[in-house]
């Protein structure tokens, strides 16, 4: 099992400990990607990526190990501390790239195979919003199955978590980590993410951007294929 973490900061606190706690009983090859350290750009919003292609974007190159990381790996795991309600800027920056790969556009046939995390942390409030930041993202790639765990630490490093508190962390990514364990190599996408691929599949039929329904058809999504039963 191949394992990607996207931390999105590049401090070692609280959110990044349970990252790798939970990366760590999945028994994988773990590659983390640290923002900005590993990726540092801002979207432009010259929509290059959507009407031209992905090789397009003036980030494209500095994008691809993170691209890459992303792909090959079986189970992702998205981790950002709360930063004011919601994920940190270079978490939201990342993203912003890969809006072209959201299921109304050119989705990766390999993120319906796949499961993610996402990790939130906060000293106080937040978590639910911070998560969402994410999963949004990871749904609309096409991602089959996606967790949300979340803690308010009430601390502002992993020292200071209490004892109590870090034991429970230890037994809720016990328990996740089975869960992850159990699907994989038989992951099915929700119905909710079939439901929004099938919406799609009559969109790019009738196609209204010439890349985007290019791609679909060469996958031959717009007959009868589809990217989970690949």
């Amino acid at each position: 099992m191949k394992i990607t973490i996207i931390h999105g900061q590049s401090h070692h606190g609280s959110t990044c400990h349970i990252a790798r706690m939970l990366a760590e009983k999945l028994h994988g090859n773990i590659t983390e990607i640290f923002l900005p350290r590993d990726f540092d750009c801002f979207c432009t919003g010259c929509t290059s990526c959507f009407m031209q292609g992905a090789e397009s974007c003036p980030h494209y190159e500095k994008l691809q190990p993170v691209t890459q990381a992303i792909d090959e790996a079986d189970v992702l795991i998205f981790a950002s501390p709360v930063y004011v309600y919601h994920a940190t800027g270079s978490m939201k920056a990342l993203l912003d790239h890969y809006g072209y790969r959201w299921m109304v556009h050119r989705p990766a046939a390999c993120m319906f195979h796949k499961q993610a995390v996402c990790i939130s942390t906060a000293a106080g409030a937040g978590i639910k919003s911070t998560n969402k930041d994410m999963a949004d993202s990871l749904f609309y790639w096409g991602v089959a199955r996606i967790y949300r765990y979340g803690m308010a630490v009430n601390a502002v490093s992993w020292d200071g978590i209490p004892a109590k508190k870090r034991a429970k962390i230890e037994a809720d990514t016990d328990k996740l980590a089975k869960k992850i364990l159990a699907r994989q190599g038989h992951v099915v996408p929700s119905w909710k993410t079939r439901a929004v691929f099938t919406a799609m599949h009559f969109v790019q039929k009738k196609g209204w951007n010439e890349v985007d329904a290019a791609y679909w058809k060469q996958q031959g999504w717009t007959g009868s294929k589809r990217p989970w039963k690949e």
